[in-house]
């Protein structure tokens, strides 16, 4: 099926879908390639990168939940040095977009990862601010509207790649963080993060994870994921790319029209390897259906109080 429709331009990035995977339940992007045509999707959000090599949390991982599941994986990667000097040269012969998400421990290392990653090859940076700030007595910046916004700032100017901001939903206001960074520089953000959950095994008495605590994704958050992404297309003018339980085209669609400009794809990709590319025929079908000659006459259409982004649609 034709993607004419689908095309669209999000931050100067010419997309053939708005379909993007999310970071961590896709790999590097190349795991996939057997299933997936990965130049047709909008990007890959590559698995979260930090400045050393990362062996990850100890224990079990991985719990699945009614309708979704926990993971606790603890940011296993190898480390940004392996990543410019190995997997990004090795994926980019597949024609995607990569998206990088990074994770620090400080402001300053964001800034520095997002120096280190302003090379060609690299779209744009995606930060994950579901991080202790160990310089603020570990408070998590991505619950704080004035650490998330000091992490945009020291990216920001380190680099001249487009910076995403990811919104935890762990928050009481999540559309006080959206504020926050848009008005330090941020030029897109990305919600939802997972929500933080937790599960007993009642004959062993003691939680499963590892970690006790995990990341709660799956079906489950997506009307926690719609509900938030359409607080914030009420809130900011950046383009929002909305993630959280997307599982079918009739999924995605709800996130574009309560104001989202791409989505994302996450836990489904464990499910089906190939989610992604039914999602994107789904689309194409749904505009088809109704009328629609783009992907961005949808965006917002639900939502009274959307505030106006658009991407800028190139057919052809």
């Amino acid at each position: 099926m034709s993607d004419e429709r689908l095309q669209t331009n999000l931050l100067g990035i010419a997309m053939k879908t708005p379909v993007l995977t999310a970071s961590g339940t896709f790999g590097f992007g190349e795991e996939f390639k057997d299933f997936v045509d990965l130049s047709r999707l909008g990007g890959v959000m590559v698995k979260g990168t930090t400045l050393l090599p990362r062996r990850g949390n100890d224990g079990v991982r991985i719990t699945e939940t009614p309708k979704g599941m926990l993971n606790c994986i603890g940011l296993e990667n190898p480390g940004v040095e392996h990543f410019l000097e190995e997997t990004l040269p090795r994926i980019q012969q597949y024609g995607m977009n990569v998206i990088v998400n990074i994770s620090g421990s400080t402001a300053e290392e964001y800034g520095k990862l997002a120096e280190l990653l302003d090379v060609p090859g690299v779209a744009a940076i995606e930060l994950n601010v579901s991080c202790p700030n160990v310089k603020e007595g570990g408070i998590v910046f991505g619950t704080d509207p004035e650490a998330a916004a000091a992490v945009v700032c020291e990216a920001k100017a380190h680099t001249k790649k487009p910076v995403i901001l990811k919104l935890s939903p762990n928050v009481t206001d999540i559309v006080a963080m959206a504020r926050a960074v848009e008005a330090a520089g941020a030029d897109a953000v990305s919600l939802i993060n997972t929500l933080l959950g937790m599960e007993i095994d009642i004959n062993r008495f003691r939680p499963v994870l590892g970690n006790i605590t995990g990341g709660l994704s799956g079906p489950c958050v997506k009307p926690v994921a719609v509900r938030m992404v359409w607080q914030v297309a009420q809130a900011v003018r950046i383009p929002i790319i909305g993630m959280g339980g997307i599982a079918s085209a009739e999924d995605a669609v709800e996130f574009f029209l309560a104001g989202a400009s791409a989505v994302a794809v996450g836990t489904a990709n464990f499910t089906d390897p190939e989610i992604t590319m039914k999602i994107c025929d789904g689309l194409a079908a749904y505009l088809a259906e109704h009328g629609f000659s783009s992907i961005e006459e949808i965006v917002g259409k639900a939502n009274p109080g959307f505030l106006g982004f658009r991407n800028d649609v190139q057919k052809g």
